[in-house]
């Protein structure tokens, strides 16, 4: 069967079984030799690392499904820094950035190894920007409350890349796209963060509660995204009034963007955990693939 013929299988069939029931029909293209797929997911509360939730489960049937990846790259809403680094010691550390949780969260150890060759090669692809080796950071909760859902056994390299909070959205969305090459040797990228992330007007008592202007500001970044206009995404201050209140800082939504720098034309996105918690966390979250 022709790779078109199967994806116009896969896209039938997700209207009739689902996110999860995609992931089990397509289990089978991990053992293709294609390039990887990019994922930006909506992380929320640290909490998801250790509870068994739909966003969890959800984590855990991509791990089981997606291609294995030869090393993963995190993008984390969690790593600002001025300039731009990426992990490169062979035993990346866990890093509990967060207080107020239960102590089983700050005992969570994620000893996946590091990979200083495939830092070194991140630093010497990017043409237009200057990045350095890091070797104090290590994997924060942005990265590892993900990945260990999806793989945990923590035996796959991972890498984060950090973000510059100087720098624009636009010079985001670029950056991402320098990154293409490493779908090709097997490297699964991941932007790790929440379209919608305002901390300050939580409705910490109604966890189901969804603000209008996080509904308005969540649904409007999914049409962009359907249309592609990605530079306007980039440009989110423009977008109005509910946006403000949706994105008051960047963090969390820069990560999208290195995602959506990497999408190619023809690639086919979808969305999953597409809900809003404590009226002003979106968890919405998409994986794009060939």
């Amino acid at each position: 069967m022709k790779r078109n013929q199967f994806l116009k299988i896969i896209s039938s069939t997700i209207t009739l079984v689902g996110l999860s029931g995609l992931y089990q029909f397509a289990s089978g293209l991990g053992k293709q030799n294609q390039k990887m797929p990019i994922l930006f997911i909506g992380h929320g509360s640290p909490m998801n690392a250790i509870e068994q939730n739909k966003f969890s489960s959800t984590w855990q049937e991509l791990g089981k499904s997606l291609p294995v990846p030869n090393a993963i790259l995190c993008i984390s809403a969690h790593w600002l820094t001025k300039g731009t680094f990426v992990t490169a010691m062979k035993h990346p550390k866990t890093i509990h950035d967060f207080y107020g949780f239960p102590k089983e969260l700050f005992e969570v150890n994620y000893p996946a190894p590091g990979d200083p060759v495939l830092a070194q090669h991140i630093t010497q692809t990017i043409s237009n920007h200057l990045l350095k080796p890091d070797h104090e950071w290590g994997l924060d909760h942005g990265c590892w409350s993900v990945i260990k859902q999806m793989y945990p056994e923590a035996n796959i390299p991972v890498l984060q890349l950090s973000l510059d909070y100087n720098q624009s959205g636009t010079w985001h969305l670029e950056l991402g796209s320098q990154l293409a090459s490493l779908r090709e040797k097997g490297v699964l990228i991941i932007g790790s963060g929440n379209m919608v992330h305002n901390l300050r007007e939580m409705s910490w008592d109604t966890p189901n509660s969804r603000f209008d202007w996080a509904e308005e500001s969540n649904s409007l970044f999914k049409k962009l995204i359907k249309q592609e206009e990605f530079q306007v995404l980039a440009d989110y201050k423009s977008l109005g009034h509910a946006v403000q209140l949706a994105v008051p800082t960047p963090d969390h939504y820069f990560p999208m963007l290195y995602i959506l720098g990497l999408k190619e034309k023809q690639e086919t996105l979808r969305f999953f955990n597409d809900e809003t918690q404590f009226g002003s966390i979106s968890m919405t979250s998409f994986i794009i693939h060939q």
